[in-house]
């Protein structure tokens, strides 16, 4: 099998301004790639960049995408490790425009195997429920929000965190009185909190029953992190410290954390997240599958994944839940509630529609 052709979109999904702790998102900045072989199989690709977190942009990865898709023309699609270490010589990092090339090859090699994604991966299916994230806003409006959630039936919350710790002590002092223990609470302060703040805030929250708290410093502050870890109340789950599996390692031997997040659009996608799970395993740290503000086709791919993998027991899938105005995504996962259910046709089972690609900005290599 040989790779004819790769098709490249920037895929623009308007969506509601999203905010966190290090700035706003007012669309989704999606690349989406098919890559074409010489078998008729195709197999579909998606990044969400995130400037702020990952330094890439849409653009950047459009640019990176028309590269990778030059260098791959004419290869073999089914040899995964020597094209990911094409790209991965090709250039330093670009972890997430790397990720959707990494996800089209995997959907070729599971469409080849005739089988859905967790299963070529080696998974059972087994029941997937997402939490539901709430954005910075007044402690008021984040409450309302949280009962909102908690009526539709809602049983973990995300709160975005991150600004100074009073606010942020105040936030889920509102929610908290707001639901009561009506659902778990889970906190992402998005790296927005000095090493001092970070003690504050984790301190003063620990009353609140706060499942842990994602990535509460800089990562210039990581070797902070073992002593945050030993004074906190609140677990510490390593987000933006961890992009490879080097990463984990450092992170673990350094017991600088309780948990670990996922993201293909930092770990270069599916072959490296597998990595990072195995190195967490084998410490006995649990994982949790996360995201940017990807559609659903990459959010099936994690679905896959998170499916696969019982050391991935925490799930932030939702996405597409945060604000996306379109779903121009045929197949797929699909939400029963916050439930995620998975189809069983082969590869990850979701493209998107031609209609709204013919839309978009893209190119043909």
């Amino acid at each position: 099998m040989q790779i004819t052709h790769t098709e490249i979109y920037k895929y623009s999904i308007p969506m509601v301004p999203f905010t966190i702790a290090t700035g706003t998102m007012h669309f989704a900045q999606n690349t989406f790639i098919r890559i074409h072989t010489s078998e008729g199989i195709t197999g579909v690709g998606e990044c969400s960049a995130f400037p702020m977190i990952v330094g890439e942009t849409q653009a950047t990865c459009f640019e990176m995408a028309k590269e990778f898709a030059a260098l791959w023309k004419g290869k073999d699609p089914e040899d995964i490790p020597a094209r990911l270490q094409e790209l991965d010589l090709f250039t330093a990092r670009n972890y997430t425009a790397k990720s959707a090339f990494d996800m089209a090859l995997y959907d070729i090699a599971a469409k080849k195997a005739g089988l859905p994604l967790y299963r070529f991966l080696g998974g059972e299916k087994k029941e997937i429920e997402s939490d539901l994230t709430i954005g910075i806003d007044t402690p008021e409006s984040m409450a309302a929000q949280a009962v909102e959630f908690v009526e539709k039936g809602v049983k973990v919350i995300k709160v975005k965190l991150g600004k100074d710790p009073a606010s942020d002590i105040e936030r889920i002092r509102s929610i908290r009185a707001a639901i009561g223990n009506a659902a778990e609470i889970r906190i992402d302060a998005n790296q927005g909190w000095s090493y001092e703040g970070a003690v504050e805030a984790l301190t003063g929250l620990g009353q609140f029953n706060i499942q842990f708290c994602e990535q509460p410093m800089r990562t210039w502050n990581d070797e902070l992190l073992p002593q945050l870890c030993a004074q906190s109340p609140i677990p510490v789950m390593a987000d933006e410290s961890v992009y490879t599996h080097h990463d984990a390692e450092r992170m673990i031997r350094n017991k600088a954390c309780t948990y670990i997040n996922i993201k293909f659009a930092k770990s270069g996608g599916i072959r490296e997240a597998i990595q990072i799970n195995q190195v967490a395993e084998q410490a006995g740290i649990p994982c949790m599958m996360g995201g940017m503000l990807e559609s659903r086709v990459a959010l099936s791919a994690k679905v896959h994944f998170a499916t696969a993998f019982n050391n991935v027991q925490f799930y932030d899938l939702d996405t597409c839940l945060i604000g996306h105005k379109e779903d121009p995504v045929t197949g797929g996962v699909t939400y029963e509630g916050m439930k995620l259910l998975l189809p069983d046709t082969p590869g990850i089972g979701a493209d998107v529609s031609d209609d709204y690609l013919k839309k978009l900005v893209g190119v043909t290599i």
